[in-house]
């Protein structure tokens, strides 16, 4: 995805495509792209921060900017209900759609999970899971039992809990294809309420573990995407611009310290992801000016999954060099931290030029071949 595609949402919608003519693909939004590489860097600052490497004024810099990084992910599960929703296909059937859900993420699941595994049996000091843990993990599950939710590769808890939303998006695509753009309306609204609530009785430790982690618990933001997508697609999106939905998520993101973390969090941040990627999505269809598709931003984004997944990996190894907490100074704090982002960055590419995309097309074309066969 490198180019806008230009759209009028006040347009009037085509008629439905016949059984013989399928409908035509949902247009791109490079945008939303662009945007998942800087909830990735979010993530990436967050976890260099909670490693220490720097100490004094600088500690207190990347406390400042980044103690909220973990709203990054809450951004990826608001814009992964969005993105399915929004290229959902008619008439797709559930088998189909999950086969395409374990093409995307697996290959590179199964490598960062290969790369955990050696590094738990070849440095010192790494936790090593047992056999329960390390299946729990593969199959993406282990997010339901929180002593297992870091297993491995500490990432992969969010997979566990876009496993269990791609389990149950056939079911939600068919309820929202059923609404109009009022029913729509009030799921999204149902679906901030319920974080809300969440967040409430997490902050005032209702529940005996934290849920920060919990797949249930985060589905109503993934929920909250595909209703606003609905709604993009219907053209009864009227949320403000991206200028302005981008300062409403700055908002809610320098918020986030204030609260109780983990989960309550979330209620800093909702609303302006939720403006924010619509906002950007509608950039994208009328062709209005936005920073987030330039190519090499939008390029970044595409290496983000990858990036996500190994950019801990990389980190945790270097503790062997830079010690526990380091807590450098400035200059050096700088160096370590760019000499991790760039060994993360360049291994993200490979990873996604060597394993993401070929394993994706290689397992993609399977099913094509056994319906030719057939």
């Amino acid at each position: 995805m490198t180019t806008a595609t230009q759209a009028s949402p006040t347009a009037p919608a085509a008629p439905p495509p016949s059984p013989a003519q399928p409908a035509a693909p949902a247009p791109p939004l490079p945008s939303l792209t662009g945007l998942r590489w800087m909830a990735a860097l979010l993530v990436f600052g967050l976890h260099v921060h909670n490693f220490r490497y720097f100490g004094g004024t600088g500690g207190r810099l990347m406390t400042w900017g980044f103690e909220a990084g973990a709203s990054g992910v809450s951004f990826f599960f608001i814009l992964s209900g969005f993105v399915l929703m929004w290229s959902a296909r008619p008439g797709d059937r559930a088998p189909r759609f999950w086969w395409r859900r374990v093409a995307r993420i697996y290959p590179v699941h199964l490598v960062t999970v290969a790369l955990a595994l050696v590094m738990a049996f070849t440095l010192p000091h790494q936790p090593r899971p047992t056999l329960p843990q390390g299946l729990a993990d593969v199959f993406l599950v282990h997010s339901w039992w929180r002593p297992w939710w870091q297993t491995l590769d500490p990432v992969s808890w969010s997979l566990a809990c876009e496993a269990f939303f791609y389990a149950a998006f056939p079911l939600l695509a068919l309820v929202l294809r059923r609404l109009g753009g009022r029913g729509a309306t009030v799921l999204a609204a149902l679906s901030v309420l319920a974080v809300l609530a969440l967040a409430w009785t997490d902050a005032h430790h209702w529940w005996d573990q934290p849920i920060s982690s919990f797949p249930a618990a985060r589905l109503p933001e993934f929920v909250l995407g595909a209703a606003v997508a609905r709604l993009v697609l219907l053209g009864r999106w009227r949320g403000p611009g991206l200028e302005a939905s981008l300062a409403l998520a700055v908002i809610g993101y320098f918020l986030v310290p204030q609260i109780t973390a983990d989960y309550a969090a979330t209620a800093c941040t909702i609303m302006g992801f939720a403006v924010l990627i619509p906002a950007a999505a509608q950039a994208d269809l009328r062709g209005l000016p936005s920073m987030w598709r330039r190519r090499r931003l939008v390029r970044l984004g595409e290496l983000s999954f990858a990036f996500y997944m190994v950019h801990l990996l990389v980190l945790r190894a270097g503790t062997h060099l830079l010690g526990v907490r380091p807590r450098l100074d400035p200059l050096t704090g700088a160096a370590a931290a760019l000499v991790a982002f760039t060994v993360s960055l360049g291994l993200s590419w490979l990873l996604y030029e060597g394993v993401e995309g070929p394993a994706r097309r290689l397992l993609l074309r399977l099913p094509a071949r056994r319906r030719a066969t057939a």
